[in-house]
């Protein structure tokens, strides 16, 4: 159980004033356990199902859980998401499960770009939670940015602008990062979002174009589009202010809004070896366009 040294009760400390908090005297296994007794969320589950949509990414330490219980607690906030590349008829495994892995053979490591998970998908998960299994002895950290302070810190004719505008995102652009070519037999979600989406629980703007999925603007040209795009994934890797930064070990399970934040998964301990499992929650609802009064 995760122990802060003056806490004596379940607590959430802040990681910046930009987004993040860590949940300190919290068993998950055992609140997991209680809830399943009493068919609802316990106390402090229900404090966290609440404080999520505030702190947009939530960490918890020194946590013993198995999948079913990691898929569980992904539960209390919605229905599971199955990865594109778990859809297909010759997927094995668990399909609720995406194993999130990199050591001294890997090319390039999952989540090395600025993303949102899944943002191709029509509707994208509304939340990831990632369980690291192994942790490299040093290293490894992810930053997550919040995608309403990317937006609010963009000088007033660029937000103009941006209202209204729609950007394609494409798996296919995903796998061409990471060196794979489309297999036959295999489809690709492509989907087209507002560039500014809003957020359906906070009803807050969000910035809401990625690196990763993210092809071109619609109606714009190649050049216009290209020089837009990279001002703002630009925008948000320059900018720690709107950002923070988890720290792994073993036994931490870190779970995000994946519409209201991106992350990027820091490659710095090749050749060690990193590995984790990862529950998405699907998303009930595609991006909307957010509109200005």
């Amino acid at each position: 159980m995760g122990v802060s040294p003056t806490a004596t009760k379940m607590s959430l400390v802040p990681l910046t004033a930009a987004l993040g908090a860590e949940v300190f005297d919290l068993d998950l296994a055992a609140e997991l356990e209680a809830t399943e007794k009493a068919g609802k969320p316990t106390p402090n589950l229900a404090t966290i199902i609440d404080a999520f949509p505030r702190y947009q990414v939530l960490v918890f330490r020194q946590q013993s859980i198995g999948r079913e219980q990691h898929k569980q607690f992904g539960r209390l906030f919605g229905e599971l998401h199955v990865h594109p590349s778990k859809r297909h008829a010759s997927a094995t495994g668990d399909r609720e499960i995406f194993i999130v892995a990199a050591d001294a053979e890997t090319s390039m490591n999952n989540g090395g770009l600025w993303h949102s998970d899944v943002s191709c998908d029509e509707v994208p998960p509304l939340a990831s939670l990632l369980l690291l299994k192994e942790a490299p002895p040093t290293g490894g950290d992810t930053l997550f940015a919040n995608m309403n302070l990317a937006y609010e810190t963009l000088s007033p004719p660029i937000k103009k602008m941006l209202q209204g505008l729609r950007a394609v995102h494409d798996q296919r652009q995903d796998l061409k990062n990471y060196g794979f070519e489309p297999r036959a037999g295999h489809e690709y979600p492509q989907s087209s979002h507002p560039i500014v989406a809003v957020h359906p629980l906070t009803g807050l703007p969000l910035l809401y174009v990625n690196p990763a999925f993210t092809t071109h603007i619609e109606g714009l040209s190649r050049l216009e589009s290209r020089s837009l795009l990279d001002m703002l994934y630009q925008h948000v890797s320059g900018n720690p202010d709107i950002q923070c930064r988890v720290r792994w070990t073993e036994g931490t399970l870190t779970m995000w809004d994946n519409r209201a934040v991106q992350h990027y998964a820091v490659w710095d301990y090749r050749p060690a070896v990193r590995t984790g499992e990862r529950v998405a929650v699907a998303g009930t609802v595609p991006p909307a366009s957010w509109v200005a009064n």
